[in-house]
C-alpha cells in the first residue's frame, strides 16, 4: 500500500469509504480493487454488491424522467473486422432525433454458441441450451465483470416431443434474480407440465407445480397444459407467456416475489377466422399486448402480412383487452419481432432489415444495424457487479477448487476484453478485464 493510500484510510473512516465506492461506475471499482486489501474486500462483499445495484437501479429510474432518449437497443452480432469471426453483443443508445449512438460493445465467449439470450435484467444475462436439449444447461453472465456462472438444471424424466420456456428476472423485494424453467409435452398426452424456479441467491433449484388445476382450484375440463411458448416477458412484477391446452390458449403469470402462479384470459375469440403466422406477447406503450401475424389473404403473392395488435388496458382484466391496430407489412419471419420502444414502434427484422415501425403513422425507419442476430429493446441501461462475489482467483491455494466451481472468470477462459458500458437496466460505464490485487 502507498504512503498517500495508507494516509487516506486513516482519516476516511471505512463507512465513508464504502460510500463513495458505492456510487462509482463497475470499470472503476474493478480496478480500484487493486490499490489495497481492505478496499477488494469492500467491492467484494456480497452487502456492498447489492448496496452499488440498488444506487445503480435509482439512478437509472432517475435517469428514465429526463426524456433525452427514447430507450436502448441491445442486440449481437459477428466483428467482421476479426479475422476469427467472433460474435458480440452490442448496445446503442435511441436518441430522440432517430440516430443511433454505441454505449457498449462486449465479445461474447465462444462457449456461448450453442446458447441462446433467454432474458436479462440489471447488467445480467441468462443463456441456456437450444430447446430441443429442454433448455438443461444455464449460464448467468456478467459481462461487465467477465465473469459467469454455469447452472445445471434438472433432468425430467421426459421421452420425446417436450419443449422447454425460461423466464428470468430480478426480485426487487427479496433482492434476488431468479429463473423459471417449466417443461411441457406437446404430444397432448395428459402429462403435467414441469417446473422449478432458480433463485441466486439461495444457488439452488426447487420444483414448483404448475397445472390448470393450480390455477384454477379445480379440475377443468380443458385438459393440461401442454406448451408455454417462451422465453417469459416480464411485467408489472411477473413473467408472462402465451400458454396452451388442447382446447384452450391463456396467458400464464408467475408472481417473481412470492412464487405463485395465476391465469390471464385472452380477449374472446380474438384468434377466430385470423390466419396466424405466429402471435408473441410484448410490452406495447407500458401495458401488456398480443402481436398476432396473421397471413394478408388479398396481398399473399406480394408476400405482405397484417399484424393485429391487442392491448390489455387494464392488466388482469379480461375485458379490457382492445385491438388498437391492424398494420399491413412486409412477411416477419418467427422470431424476427422483437418487442417494442418506448414510444410504441414495433422492432422487426425483414427483408429490408433491421426496421422499426409506428404503428399510427405505419411508417418505416431502417435502423443502422447490419447482421443482428439478437435484439432486444431496454427503457434504461445498467452495468452491476453482480457474481463478483463468486471470484476465487485470489484464493491461490483452493486453486484445484477453483476448477470445479460453477463460478468462472472469462479471463480464465482466455476471452478477449469487451469495451464500454450499459447493460439492460441502469447507469453507464466501461467494461474490462478484471484486475486482481
Amino acid at each position: 500500500m502507498s504512503q498517500t493510500t495508507a494516509t487516506m484510510g486513516e482519516r476516511v473512516p471505512g463507512d465513508v469509504v464504502e460510500d463513495i465506492l458505492a456510487h462509482l461506475p463497475v470499470k472503476s471499482l474493478i480496478r480500484f480493487r487493486c490499490v489495497s486489501k481492505s478496499w477488494n474486500s469492500i467491492i467484494n462483499d456480497p452487502t456492498f454488491i447489492s448496496k452499488h445495484l440498488k444506487l445503480n437501479l435509482n439512478q437509472s429510474e432517475s435517469s428514465m424522467s429526463t426524456n433525452t432518449h427514447s430507450g436502448y437497443l441491445l442486440y449481437t452480432t459477428e466483428d467482421k473486422d476479426s479475422s476469427s469471426s467472433t460474435k458480440e453483443l452490442c448496445t446503442v443508445v435511441c436518441n430522440n432525433n432517430r440516430t443511433l449512438t454505441q454505449v457498449s460493445r462486449f465479445e461474447i465467449p465462444s462457449f456461448f454458441d450453442k446458447h441462446m439470450i433467454v432474458g436479462f435484467c440489471n447488467g445480467l444475462f441468462c443463456l441456456a441450451s437450444r430447446e430441443k436439449e429442454l433448455c438443461h444447461i444455464i449460464y448467468l453472465w456478467n459481462p461487465s465483470i467477465r465473469m459467469c456462472k454455469k447452472l445445471v438444471a434438472t433432468r425430467f424424466n421426459r421421452k420425446h416431443n417436450e419443449s422447454a420456456a425460461i423466464g428470468f428476472a430480478y426480485d426487487s423485494l427479496n433482492n434476488d434474480f431468479k429463473i423459471l424453467r417449466i417443461v411441457c409435452n406437446a404430444m397432448f398426452n395428459e402429462s403435467e407440465a414441469e417446473a422449478e424456479i432458480y433463485t441466486l441467491n439461495s444457488d439452488s433449484w426447487r420444483k414448483v407445480v404448475v397445472s390448470m388445476e393450480s390455477l384454477r382450484g379445480y379440475e377443468p375440463n380443458i385438459g393440461t397444459i401442454c406448451d408455454v411458448w417462451g422465453p417469459f416477458k416480464f411485467y408489472n412484477g411477473a413473467l408472462l407467456a402465451l400458454s396452451f391446452t388442447v382446447v384452450y390458449s391463456f396467458i400464464l403469470s408467475f408472481d417473481i416475489s412470492d412464487e405463485s402462479f395465476h391465469e390471464i384470459m385472452m380477449p374472446r375469440n380474438h384468434l377466430d377466422e385470423v390466419p396466424i403466422n405466429f402471435t408473441e406477447l410484448a410490452v406495447y406503450k407500458g401495458l401488456p399486448a398480443d402481436f398476432v401475424f396473421a397471413h394478408d389473404l388479398g396481398n399473399e403473392r406480394g408476400g405482405r402480412i397484417l399484424c393485429h395488435i391487442w392491448v390489455m388496458e387494464k392488466y388482469g382484466v379480461a375485458k379490457s383487452w382492445t385491438r388498437n391496430f391492424v398494420i399491413p407489412m412486409e412477411w416477419v419471419r418467427i422470431g424476427n419481432f422483437f418487442g417494442c420502444t418506448n414510444n410504441g414502434e414495433l422492432l422487426i427484422k425483414n427483408a429490408t432489415g433491421l426496421v422499426s415501425i409506428d404503428p399510427e403513422s405505419q411508417n418505416q425507419n431502417i435502423l443502422a444495424i447490419e447482421d443482428a442476430n439478437w435484439v432486444a429493446f431496454s427503457a434504461n441501461s445498467m452495468e452491476s457487479l453482480v457474481l463478483l462475489d463468486g471470484d476465487r482467483e485470489g484464493e491461490r491455494e483452493e486453486e484445484e477448487k477453483k476448477k470445479n466451481s460453477n463460478f468462472c472468470s472469462l479471463d480464465d477462459l482466455g476471452s478477449a476484453s469487451g469495451s464500454g458500458g450499459g447493460l439492460g437496466s441502469g447507469s453507464s460505464g466501461d467494461g474490462d478485464s478484471r484486475l486482481t490485487s
